[in-house]
């Protein structure tokens, strides 16, 4: 059976799905969540909540200057708004559809091409480090990172000085 929300904006599935006869733990679990309008409430209100809070994060790491799986992290949040939003959930099966074309393009690729894409990547990879070694050799590390932060502080008064400074 599906429900409207107490929310008004999404629709919970409170039927197992097809490939299993039992629910499992956190199918059971959001079902009785849901039974009462309050709990059905403040579920969609955290999980919400903390969806969008890791869709935040994985921008974050998705941006420049910043180490990090960001789409990955994206998706993960896009995941945990799919338990509650058939919104998401219609964006994270379309990720996955179009994850597993990708994976059929690169399975019926040429070898010889494969091989020639790892290659230049690999080349444009050191070539860029390469770069960067060399800018921070040439313009000496510290003094940079130094005047960096130094610049950032004069932005907000809200970064602390660096330590032993």
């Amino acid at each position: 059976m599906r429900i409207l929300d107490a929310v008004g904006g999404g629709v919970s599935d409170l039927e197992a799905s097809p490939e299993h006869d039992e629910p499992g733990f956190l199918k059971r679990l959001h079902q009785r969540l849901h039974s009462n309008p309050v709990t059905g409430l403040i579920t969609k209100v955290v999980v919400s909540v903390v969806g969008a809070a890791v869709i935040l994060v994985g921008v974050v790491l998705s941006g420049p200057g910043i180490p990090g799986p960001g789409f990955v992290v994206i998706i993960l949040g896009l995941a945990i708004l799919a338990t509650e939003w058939t919104w998401a959930d219609r964006l994270v099966k379309w990720a996955r559809e179009k994850a597993r074309e990708a994976a059929e393009r690169a399975r019926a690729m040429d070898p010889a091409v494969r091989r020639r894409r790892l290659l230049v990547s690999g080349l444009a990879v050191t070539a860029v480090s390469a770069a960067v070694v060399g800018y921070l050799y040439l313009y000496d590390w510290p003094a940079v990172a130094v005047e960096g932060w130094d610049r950032v502080q004069g932005l907000s008064g809200a970064v602390p000085e660096l330590p032993g400074m």
